[in-house]
């Protein structure tokens, strides 16, 4: 009768330890599958370290940045965007100076939204864009 008894309370020893591996083992599952899957850092903001924006990969040249993102309006001057290659640049340039069309193309003018169609462009590569449109205009 003893080893019986020794028998079945080893038995349920056993299924316990398992039920609570295997409970374990779920709730790591399931702590896994609905954890964030990442994190917002602000400037400034301690927990987050020497974390750098590692989606920019380093400052992209004006021309890079027109020819992904400018053109698209600029190149054929869609809802009365400034045409590149045209006069309209200059008069622009001329009217308005550089620092405030860098400040329009940031903010938003008219029909553009706020940095164009770069929503990632730093304000150096929204000027470097102005400054290659203006160029290749001149």
């Amino acid at each position: 009768m003893k080893t019986l008894i020794a028998k079945a309370s080893a038995v349920l020893g056993v299924l316990a330890l398992s039920a609570t591996i295997q409970a374990a083992t779920v709730e790591e599952i399931i702590i896994e599958r609905i954890k964030p899957i990442g994190k917002v850092c602000l400037q400034g903001d301690a927990s987050c370290g020497s974390a750098t924006a590692a989606a920019s990969g380093g400052a992209r040249s004006g021309a890079d940045i027109v020819a992904s993102n400018c053109n698209s309006c600029h190149g054929s001057g869609v809802l009365g965007a400034p045409k590149i290659g045209t006069g309209e640049w200059a008069a622009r340039l001329n009217d308005k100076g550089l620092d405030m069309l860098v400040t329009n193309a940031i903010n938003g003018i008219n029909s553009m939204p706020p940095r164009g169609t770069c929503g990632d462009c730093s304000d150096d590569e929204i000027k470097s864009a102005i400054e290659e449109m203006i160029a290749k205009s001149e």
